[in-house]
């Protein structure tokens, strides 16, 4: 199993640690990430409010590289804002041909072809359908058992295009952590806003979005939450303590799904970057071990 690799900006900086636990997840279950060459930031969300066309062109750029260099590879791209926007990109450039011809003409002075043929994936998209939950629970050798998750898959992922999952209730990472022999727990706020880059530019706002979602979290008794996307682990994990200031005290840790599997599947703490995260996990994951051995 092959597929070109989009990290994107983030998994390069804040999301270091998706990335090392991607690409660890991956390679244990011998699936080949491919790093396209040369890529370029996707123009994320915010540029298409800027300059649509030229984020179109932006982001069809990495695309292009991809189909180039690896034809009949998928594209997995792990960051929900580069996920949503490259996809976007195939939409749009195939429905509305004006856009098409703009983005050409772009490519074009850039010496690049695009066919659009190359499928934008999720690596969650591709471990539950690719891969399967059969596979998964084989890979199991130290299940979570005792460990209580709230899933929160963010207001992107499954926005506007539901590829692979439902756009009001997703349970792809429900079912992927039922089989890694955790607990899921309810939690209705699974797919709204984080508040994402509005915690520096409407802080009243952003950070009171921050604490509704740690607070409800706590409230369903989960040890911590689960995400797909570095954008949200980042806001969720870093204004914790300020959002806790403004609202009130709360503590949940904040971790990536894919360090969640690779943990599952004996992968080193280390090797998946849990030591990077600003709220510790690990009181969380040893308290689950001992509450399971009992």
């Amino acid at each position: 199993m092959q597929y070109s690799y989009y990290p994107g900006c983030s998994l390069k900086g804040s999301g270091r640690a998706y990335e090392e636990s991607v690409l660890a997840v991956f390679d244990h279950l011998g699936i080949e990430l491919k790093e396209i060459d040369d890529w370029n930031c996707c123009g994320a969300t915010a540029y298409m409010s800027v300059d649509e066309r030229r984020s179109f062109a932006l982001a069809a750029r990495n695309l292009a590289i991809s189909e180039r260099d690896m034809p009949e590879s998928p594209m997995v791209v792990p960051c929900s804002g580069c996920y949503v926007t490259l996809n976007k990109t195939c939409h749009v450039v195939k429905d509305y041909p004006a856009i098409k011809d703009d983005v050409t003409k772009a490519l074009d002075r850039a010496g690049l072809k695009w066919k659009n043929q190359v499928p934008v994936r999720h690596p969650l998209d591709v471990l539950m359908q690719d891969v399967g939950l059969d596979r998964i629970k084989e890979a199991v050798v130290k299940p979570l058992k005792g460990l209580k998750i709230a899933p929160y898959y963010g207001c992107q992922i499954v926005r506007p295009y539901a590829e692979f999952d439902h756009q009001i209730h997703p349970t792809s990472m429900d079912r992927m952590f039922e089989a890694l022999g955790a607990t899921v727990v309810h939690y209705p706020l699974k797919t709204k806003c984080c508040g994402g880059s509005m915690t520096g530019t409407a802080p009243e706002v952003g950070l009171r979005l921050v604490y509704l979602l740690l607070k409800e979290a706590a409230k369903r008794e989960a040890d911590l939450m689960a995400t797909v996307c570095p954008l949200c682990q980042f806001n969720l994990d870093a204004f914790a303590k300020e959002a806790a200031r403004a609202y009130g005290p709360v503590n949940m840790p904040v971790i990536y799904f894919t360090q969640l599997l690779g943990l599952a599947m004996g992968l080193s703490e280390e090797k998946l970057g849990l030591q990077r995260n600003i709220i510790s996990a690990k009181n969380a994951l040893k308290g689950a071990a001992a509450a399971a051995a009992r």
